[in-house]
């Protein structure tokens, strides 16, 4: 999908797609969307380097549903999809099921 291979213990997530409409059923205008905070995996980094030369396995992988904070992580365009790279520990959870 991507070229880009993070760093460290950097995550890419590819945020999902806002809510268009409320569980009662009404349609929301553009402006009144707000930003996902979950998002797909797309790729890893190796891992945290540790104080004695061994690397930390990331506990997310590839394809894994994840939640964020609303201001997390910088966001990034990759043909012409928005994406986000964050740091693991910026992650809140892994969505189950």
């Amino acid at each position: 999908m991507s070229n880009i291979r993070p760093l460290e213990d950097r995550i890419l997530v590819k945020p999902l797609d806002a809510e268009t409409k409320t569980a009662s059923g009404l349609f929301l205008p553009e402006s009144a969307k707000e930003k996902p905070m979950q998002g797909k995996v797309v790729a890893t980094g190796p891992g945290k380097l540790l104080d004695n030369g061994t690397r930390q396995t990331p506990l997310v992988k590839k394809g894994d549903t994840v939640v964020y904070g609303k201001y997390s992580g910088t966001e990034i365009e990759i043909k012409n999809t928005k994406h986000l790279i964050v740091r693991e520990s910026e992650l809140l959870g892994i969505i189950e099921g």
